[in-house]
């Protein structure tokens, strides 16, 4: 049987470790050439160190897989258009795209200082924003060469804390419900380039959810990496070149697809605001609660 990603080439930022290693490692068993970006920064995005990514990128090597790496920082604006070069420079093409580098700076909202906001912002929501773009160019250029679609993928990273809400992670979430509607509109935009674009929402212990609370061995094996990973690498594959601009969760034992924002309960319009508070509450009474991390209705 034909691995599933034979012959592509796969750039995953943040590759370094915990779920960007996971997917790299499963690409390049299903036959994709891959590319781990990783500046090899701190949980919270300070300092540099290639050694994450030369591991991963050896231990592709000792599999038979091809593999490289690459330290751009993926919140810049050169820096990622640097990565794309660099990536169809060596290896002849893009075929594929997952921005999963993130940092985090958490902290309650009455205490968040800017550039604990600002640090997030950049790396979660313009690290996604402009590696994919500067793909989507060569895309747009490659699909006009060969006259047709390039059969892409971009799959980037949200979080139930953007999709569900997390307290203490307003900058997190901000960001990552932010990049859910990116991933949305941006597939709307590439498919006529022949580029599927979706987020994946994983639930998985990784270093930046170490120490949050007690695991049992069960539990912890339970939230290993490696159970997001098949839902990104089909993604990533030729197979899935009809699905686009959905948001998925995988891990914690489950693959779901999440339902997005919708009108539910309406009434017509009113002058008087103490009726059109009397009508919310009404429609408050019959539409869907939101949810908590768990995906459970909120009290």
């Amino acid at each position: 049987m034909a691995r599933l990603c034979e012959g592509r080439v796969a750039i995953v930022t943040g590759a370094g470790g915990g779920l960007g290693r996971q997917h790299a490692l499963l690409l390049a068993k299903e036959g994709a050439k891959v590319v781990i970006n990783d500046i090899g920064a701190k949980i919270d995005g300070t300092g540099r160190d290639e050694g994450p990514a030369s591991k991963v990128v050896a231990e592709i090597r000792a599999m038979g897989g091809e593999a490289i790496i690459n330290g751009d920082d993926v919140s810049s604006w050169t820096g990622a258009k640097n990565m794309i070069d660099q990536t169809v420079k060596h290896f002849g093409k893009l075929d594929v795209l997952i921005n999963n580098a993130g940092i985090l700076r958490d902290r309650m909202l009455v205490n968040m200082a800017e550039d604990e906001w600002d640090a997030v912002i950049q790396v979660h929501l313009k690290g996604t924003f402009a590696p994919t773009r500067h793909a989507a160019a060569y895309w747009r250029e490659r699909s006009k060469e060969i006259g047709g679609p390039v059969k892409a993928a971009v799959i980037n990273t949200s979080s139930t804390s953007g999709l569900y809400g997390n307290v203490g992670q307003t900058n997190y979430g901000a960001a990552k419900a932010g990049i859910a509607a990116f991933s949305i509109i941006a597939a709307r935009e590439l498919k006529r380039f022949g580029v599927t674009v979706n987020a994946l929402s994983p639930s998985a212990q990784t270093r930046m959810t170490e120490g949050l609370r007690e695991l049992t061995p069960e539990q912890r094996a339970e939230r290993d990496p490696k159970w997001v990973s098949p839902t990104v690498v089909y993604l990533a594959s030729e197979e899935a070149s009809d699905i686009t601009g959905r948001v998925f969760q995988a891990g914690f034992s489950r693959i779901a697809v999440l339902e997005g924002w919708r009108r539910g309960a309406e009434v017509g319009q009113v002058e008087d605001p103490r009726e059109a508070g009397r009508l919310f509450r009404e429609m408050l009474s019959k539409v869907k609660k939101n949810v908590g991390m768990d995906g459970l209705d909120l009290d």
